[in-house]
């Protein structure tokens, strides 16, 4: 295991993208966030809390009650569409030739004119195999559309979810616009160095999903403890090991002291050796998907 190195910890709650636009380290994940009564009264509270990136994605079925509820509650926070961070992403159904369409009804249900990040949410078209070998194609056919999109002005940034080192490489040698950000499953249990370095090394944002383990990782006896030694909650330590490596995250919560929490994790620093103890947890452990198997 190799520790990669990264910028000495810091308190600052913005990274700037490769496109010359900052979004905020801490965004509020909104998977399984369902129904418009959950949808605003968590945007209400997340958005008096501080928060000012939200994550969607159109298989989410949200993007709708979202943009009905930011139109609400932007004036009320006195905020405008500038002060926001928005971030959705294309479904597997609509790779390749869907791709444009599948943005425009994204823009269209969150009542945007722009999207501030656009992320491919798979590697892989759905309804095909992950062993289909028109998956490489496809995917950099998507890519060429998103990328007249983000010189048309609707997308801002563009960026990619769950691919791997493989997909990675095949990317940039065929891009004309590199990916601001590469979403994936990311913490302790499934420390993705080589990513993180390869990212690192190319310009690209690496922001992290699923970082506290679906709920597992809090509860794990080193997670604890090094929390204890630092006074802070196990998921306070969890996000706060992810930022301290320039590591954005999207924690989804609908808990009121949950949602103050996890945005509070800028005025503390884990030490060396902590760190070092959450590393050490690493056993290649995915909660959610695994891309590895699709075709590359």
């Amino acid at each position: 295991m190799t520790w990669v190195e990264h910028p000495a910890p810091s308190c600052s709650e913005n990274v700037l993208l490769n496109n010359g636009k900052n979004m905020p380290l801490v965004g509020l994940g909104t998977f399984r966030l369902r129904g418009y009564k959950e949808v605003h009264c968590t945007l209400d509270e997340a958005l008096a809390l501080g928060y000012r990136s939200f994550d969607t994605a159109s298989v989410y079925r949200n993007e709708a009650d979202i943009g009905l509820a930011l139109v609400e509650l932007l004036p009320k926070h006195g905020l405008t569409r500038g002060d926001i961070f928005l971030t959705s992403k294309l479904s597997p159904a609509h790779h390749g030739g869907g791709a444009v369409d599948a943005v425009k009804h994204s823009l269209a249900s969150l009542r945007l004119s722009y999207l501030d990040l656009y992320l491919v949410h798979w590697p892989g078209k759905q309804g095909w195999r992950s062993e289909d070998k028109r998956n490489p194609g496809v995917r950099q056919e998507t890519w060429y559309l998103l990328e007249g999109l983000r010189q048309s002005g609707e997308l801002r940034a563009i960026g990619i979810s769950n691919y791997t080192l493989v997909h990675m490489h095949d990317l940039l040698s065929r891009c004309r616009i590199p990916p601001a950000v590469l979403q994936v499953e990311f913490h302790p249990k499934l420390w993705q160095w080589q990513l993180l370095e390869f990212c690192q090394t190319h310009g690209i944002h690496l922001q992290a999903y699923s970082s506290l383990g679906t709920g597992d990782l809090v509860s794990d006896p080193i997670v604890v403890e090094v929390a204890l030694r630092c006074g802070r909650s196990p998921a306070q330590t969890l996000l706060r090991w992810a930022v301290q490596q320039g590591i954005g995250v999207i924690p989804k919560s609908t808990n009121v002291h949950h949602l103050a929490e996890n945005v509070d994790i800028f005025n503390f620093t884990l030490s060396e050796e902590d760190m070092e103890c959450l590393n050490s947890l690493d056993i290649h452990k995915h909660y959610c998907w695994d891309p590895h198997t699709v075709v590359r």
